[in-house]
């Protein structure tokens, strides 16, 4: 091989992904001075917004808040049109971003990675593809995203229905016409709760088979208030400050107030204020309603009685009520009439804990008490969140130790940055960070800015190589083990747990505090690069 064809596969820094992550990892590295390619298994950018095309797919994050805030110029040119986006409307985003920044030059796309080995002696990382590409970097970048590998449910005869099959993770990108359609829909998560509403607008009819029901609130969605947008824009470094600082990293008040301590009245008329108001925030409505039980209960009923109050079949409203779990220790959903989709005559709850799943069949599903006759079927089952996308990939750090050894017992990270053992190999929003309990955009920014400059750092002192030693590691696992344990979130059998896969460690993977974790990570670089070693 020639030396100028060796080189042409030669970088700093390999970047796996190109969604929000891979493309400012791919800006940052860029700026800074380094050869950086991204590795993407779609054929266009986007991440999670490319793959997730279901109906009714948006985040459930404000526009204004779910964006990139490296460029002032940036925020500025760009205009949302809706308090929520759309799936469409932050995949152009996203695309404006690459094209705007000159980015696909750097990105392979329609390209997997299947296997990432480190070479201690060369100190590099040799990255292998699914199209026998083999690349070598000094720097391996995960930003695989936390939920990106779909799950399937663990019931018999999947391979056994003729008809059509859809995953809400993996839609077609011509999209599906439902219209005259008996369609089956098995989940009651995010993706069902948006996908839900629209899909029974078009289906003939429409059953939904439930498992455990989602506490969801409303979004109150509408169109974006010009005057509300210019103001934004005007302060939206210093809201974007202020919201590093809150608990989940979006600019909403968090009240320090108690629910225990407030009269029932007032706390009602608060649970009302921000019911009509919309969205997350109905979870920061007191202090401690993640951290005792007898305040999530105040909330908790209140969202059931606004269930028992929408939904007007009694035994549907039950059904769709949560008992299982404190609101908010599964991801809460936002919806636009989610529960009043159930009034339609065309719409039909299946509630699997009476009466589960036993096999589906060529025609439909049948049920310990029913067989159902189907069009299609849709999967809204989920992911296998955090852990999933890095497992897939035979990743091999010191001494060829496979990264799904260290994990057998769960995911072990220092900061979710980065794994003792594994020098040169960052994750980013890795299990043990705040990623999915927070705003997304902003944890996403956070960990690009703290691994490119720490990146720019070991280049700048001379040195060929970091590694977070086992010390830290093992410290920081317990302390998001003790934070975690502080609250409500471990009595839900959640996808945070890695309870909805079979066989997956119990582990809470994400870090609880987004404002303290940014300190943490500013306190370690102070410390030059405390409990991490470099040489």
């Amino acid at each position: 091989m020639s030396e100028q064809h060796q080189s042409a596969h030669r970088f700093d820094a390999v970047i796996v992904g190109a969604g929000f992550a891979g493309l400012y990892l791919l800006h940052r590295l860029r700026e800074l001075g380094f050869r950086a390619i991204a590795i993407e298994a779609g054929e266009g950018v986007g991440g999670t917004w490319y793959w997730n095309r279901y109906p009714g797919a948006r985040c459930d994050i404000e526009s204004l808040q779910y964006q990139y805030s490296f460029s002032d110029e940036l925020q500025r040119e760009w205009n949302w049109t809706e308090r929520y986006a759309t799936q469409p409307e932050i995949l152009a985003y996203l695309n404006h971003v690459a094209d705007r920044f000159d980015l696909r030059r750097d990105i392979r796309f329609g390209t997997r990675v299947t296997a990432a080995r480190y070479d201690e002696a060369a100190r590099q990382w040799t990255i292998e593809t699914d199209n026998q590409q083999r690349l070598s970097a000094h720097f391996c970048i995960m930003a695989t995203g936390c939920l990106s590998v779909t799950k399937l449910p663990e019931v018999p005869g999947l391979e056994d229905f003729a008809g059509r099959c859809y995953h809400t993770g993996a839609w077609p990108h011509e999209g599906v016409d439902f219209t005259g359609r008996r369609v089956g829909l098995i989940g009651t998560g995010s993706s069902a709760i948006q996908s839900i509403p629209v899909i029974a607008k078009q289906a003939a009819q429409l059953t939904v088979f439930q498992r455990t029901p989602s506490f969801s609130v409303p979004a109150q969605n509408a169109p974006l208030d010009p005057e509300h947008v210019k103001d934004y824009k005007d302060r939206y470094a210093e809201l974007r400050r202020q919201a590093g600082e809150t608990p989940f990293g979006f600019q909403d008040v968090f009240a320090p107030t108690l629910a225990v301590e407030t009269p029932s009245e007032t706390r009602t008329r608060t649970y009302e204020d921000l019911w009509d108001r919309g969205g997350l925030p109905f979870i920061g409505a007191f202090a401690d309603l993640v951290f005792t039980q007898e305040a999530n209960d105040t909330a908790a009923d209140f969202v059931r009685a606004k269930i028992r109050e929408t939904v007007k079949d009694p035994a549907t409203a039950a059904a769709l009520t949560a008992q299982q779990y404190p609101i908010g220790t599964k991801r809460m959903c936002v919806d636009i009439d989610y529960y009043a989709t159930f009034n339609r005559d065309n719409v039909a709850l299946v509630d699997l804990r009476a009466t589960p799943i036993e096999r589906l069949t060529s025609t439909g599903i049948v049920t310990s008490a029913s067989e159902y006759i189907f069009d299609d079927l849709v999967f809204a089952t989920g992911f296998d969140a955090m852990t999933g996308a890095l497992a897939a990939i035979d990743i091999r750090g010191r001494d060829g130790q496979a990264l799904a050894d260290a994990w057998r017992d769960g995911p072990r990270t220092y900061l979710g940055l980065a794994v003792a053992g594994f020098p040169n190999f960052f994750t980013v929003t890795g299990p043990g960070s705040p990623s999915v309990m927070s705003n997304m955009a902003l944890s996403i920014e956070q960990h690009v800015d703290w691994i490119t400059d720490c990146i720019a750092y070991l280049r700048d002192q001379g040195h060929d190589c970091i590694e977070a030693t086992s010390e830290a590691e093992a410290d920081w696992v317990q302390h998001v083990r003790d934070v975690s344990n502080s609250t409500l979130f471990p009595l839900a059998n959640s996808w945070y747990l890695g309870a909805n896969v079979p066989g997956k460690p119990r582990v809470f993977m994400a870090y609880l505090g987004v404002g303290a974790y940014a300190e943490k990570c500013r306190d370690v670089v102070a410390g030059e690069y405390a409990g991490f070693a470099c040489s």
